[in-house]
């Protein structure tokens, strides 16, 4: 494995290899197994978990690692091809990143979505730009349609709590005061799909995932014994479900159109998530979020400090199983 991009690129099997190696790490740490080696980390959007778990999980291993945030202490970068660099960008990435590449062993890279172009950023176009530019290993830490160290944690986290390989998962669209991307959805749903779960995405009309994520997570059911299906009656979604992950993210129908988007989702103040939601889950049912979360917006204050709440053991995973990923990529 010498890039990290998506958990579509792994079989079952490897991902299964994987999160072994990171419980082993776990279990059995390697203070040394990276030392020497560096990790760069580019950031063109905000983060918290993100960041700070990949540099701790990098001073674990015995390596270290260097943040670059673009605008913020560095020259802005400029991402559009052909572009007349008269504005604020000084530097472009298809000098920036061959750069900073040479300077570490690995790049990890955040890049949210355009969000005006929906088929653009299915096509994960921006991102396969950038990675195009990088020579060396390469993590995504979260693109347009995908956050695979999110989704690789949240595995993790359903296999510590054993949580049934084929149980039922719900997805379910919350609310939030504006659009958000459709990364961590996409991921989800497919993670989940890939695990052999059966899944369901349970969103409000306008919500529905776009065609291709819902294909892409299909296909993988099918290949691990899963299944997939959406809907928007939500006592008949929740019903016996095993995990309840929660999500906000945008309308594809409106995708760009923020008015048009914030419209629609002022009649749902009541998907949020209560109590009450659990009620006809399966009594060992379990409540994710990736955070960052809009308590009492998205997520009632009850359930996130209720005994069902596990996103603090998520939000942990993420060094964890990034920890396997640098150990997969980097200790050779």
């Amino acid at each position: 494995m010498n890039r990290f991009l998506d958990l579509a690129d792994l079989t079952r099997e490897e991902v299964v290899d994987l999160l072994a190696l990171a419980q082993r790490l776990q279990d059995h740490p390697e203070p040394r197994a990276l030392a020497g080696r560096i990790l760069g980390l580019l950031f063109f959007n905000p983060s918290l978990r993100t960041l700070s778990s990949m540099q701790a999980g990098m001073a674990r291993l015995g390596g270290s690692s260097f943040v670059i945030t673009p605008g913020n202490g560095t020259w802005k970068l400029e991402t559009r091809l052909g572009a007349i660099m008269n504005g604020d960008a000084a530097e472009h990435v298809r000098e920036g990143i061959p750069v900073l590449a040479s300077y570490c062993d690995a790049l990890g890279i955040r890049a949210f979505a355009d969000g005006r172009d929906l088929q653009a950023d299915l096509a994960e176009a921006n991102f396969s730009a950038l990675a195009d530019l990088c020579p060396k290993p390469l993590i995504n830490l979260e693109s347009a349609v995908n956050h695979p160290c999110q989704a690789l944690a949240d595995w993790k986290t359903m296999d510590d709590l054993a949580v049934p390989r084929q149980g039922k998962f719900v997805l379910s669209w919350v609310n939030h005061p504006r659009a958000l991307p459709l990364a961590v959805p996409a991921a989800t749903l497919h993670m989940a799909a890939h695990r052999g779960m059966e899944v369901v995405v349970l969103r409000p009309e306008g919500y529905a995932l776009p065609r291709p994520l819902m294909d892409k997570a299909r296909a993988a059911a099918a290949a691990s014994g899963g299944s997939v299906t959406e809907t928007s009656q939500r006592e008949q979604a929740l019903a016996g479900a095993q995990v309840i992950y929660a999500k906000e993210w945008g309308s594809p129908q409106h995708y760009g159109d923020a008015t048009a988007d914030a419209a629609l989702r002022k009649k749902l103040s009541d998907w949020m998530v209560r109590d009450s939601w659990l009620e006809r889950a399966d009594p060992a049912c379990r409540f994710m979020h990736c955070l960052p979360v809009r308590r009492n917006v998205a997520v009632a204050d009850e359930v996130l400090d209720g005994p069902r709440s596990v996103v603090r053991r998520e939000a942990y995973n993420r060094m964890v199983v990034q920890m396997a990923v640098l150990h997969r990529l980097l200790a050779h």
